[in-house]
């Protein structure tokens, strides 16, 4: 028996296979479970299971995908990428695997509960990103104690919130921008509301309040928040601006670094010149940012610190019993490169 075979079985590539057989992310819940059922027919044990029998020491990665900016393939989208690799680094040098679990929003309940229920590892990261107070606290019924939320912050909730200083970020920002000498600003936000851009905004317009400055209410956008290519949408919005006889914002402040990347090819096709006709500023520094031309003007999210405070307070969690919860929130640091100007 090999892939190919349990690939045919299950009606799957070979690797969705690949990905269930290694406990690596990609694959929905119950895709993982049907090839792993085959699999287990034939006599076949995953690789991950396999390294549970010999250490006994796992921990799950959750996440749940199909809900706005988190995706089935979230492990392909650059933020999250990054902090994979960082939790799966640390991870190994405490001693401990990591498993994925993903799980579509669609079958929300049904499959927390089978997450609870398999008890395949010790402790569990949580991805909250895309998930409000309520959920987590569901999610917490059925999977606390020993649970770290990764990507989000609700002060109410007694759990460990490890998460970005997003009104910080977005303060840097707008500093920065008024420090230049810009009087105008436009503002593109995602199109899916998290809690980490509510925060962004909120930072944002401070930062210009400070300064004297806002934001005109025609000068926001609003734009697919997971597209890194141009978007149709956007450039709709900025032609009827500029077609109502108004300039635009000489600065303008996008939400996540896909938007800025995303809005940066869309003025190119207008044929607007970034950054001598506009100034642009994204959030996250993801590796695309310094790919892109001009490269992008950013705040940086210390993803590797982030991750390793996560596994951290999980394994201590689990060594240690302790029952007191901390919440996390890692500051952010401005990176000044080609996409932004002076005034």
């Amino acid at each position: 028996m090999n892939i190919e075979y349990i690939a045919k079985k299950a009606g799957v590539s070979k690797s969705a296979v690949s990905f269930a057989l290694n406990g690596k992310p990609g694959i929905s819940q119950e895709t993982r479970e049907r090839i792993l059922t085959i699999a287990k027919q034939y006599g076949y044990t995953p690789k991950f299971k396999a390294a549970a029998e010999t250490q006994n020491k796992l921990l799950t990665f959750l996440v749940f995908a199909n809900s706005g900016i988190v995706l089935e393939q979230y492990y392909q989208q650059p933020f999250f990428r990054e902090l994979i690799q960082y939790i799966e680094e640390r991870c190994r040098s405490l001693g401990y695997a990591l498993i994925f679990t993903t799980v579509d929003m669609e079958h929300y309940e049904r499959d927390i509960r089978a997450v609870a229920e398999e008890k395949r590892s010790n402790g569990v990261i949580l991805l909250g990103t895309n998930l409000g107070a309520a959920q987590l606290a569901d999610i917490a019924k059925i999977i606390e104690p020993r649970l770290v939320v990764l990507d989000t912050y609700f002060e109410t909730l007694p759990l460990h919130f490890v998460g970005i200083n997003n009104f910080m970020g977005a303060y840097q920002a707008g500093t920065h921008l008024c420090e230049l000498g810009h009087e105008s600003f436009g503002y593109i936000a995602s199109n899916v509301r998290i809690p980490n851009f509510e925060e962004r905004r909120r930072g944002f317009l401070e930062a210009l309040n400070e300064n004297g400055r806002s934001i005109a209410p025609d000068s926001f956008f609003s734009v697919s928040p997971t597209m890194l290519s141009s978007q149709d949408e956007l450039k709709s919005q900025v032609n009827d601006y500029i077609q109502s006889g108004r300039t635009l914002p000489s600065a303008l402040f996008c939400e996540c670094d896909y938007i800025a990347i995303s809005a940066m090819k869309t003025l190119a096709e207008l044929d607007i010149r970034v950054p001598e006709e506009v100034s642009i500023v994204g959030f996250d520094n993801i590796t695309e940012a310094m790919i892109i031309s001009p490269e992008l003007t950013t705040i940086h999210v210390e993803k590797e610190r982030m991750a390793v405070t996560a596994v951290d307070l999980l394994v201590e969690s689990i060594e240690q019993g302790l029952e007191i919860k901390s919440k996390v929130k890692v500051d952010t640091l401005l990176i000044n490169r080609k996409s932004v100007t002076s005034r």
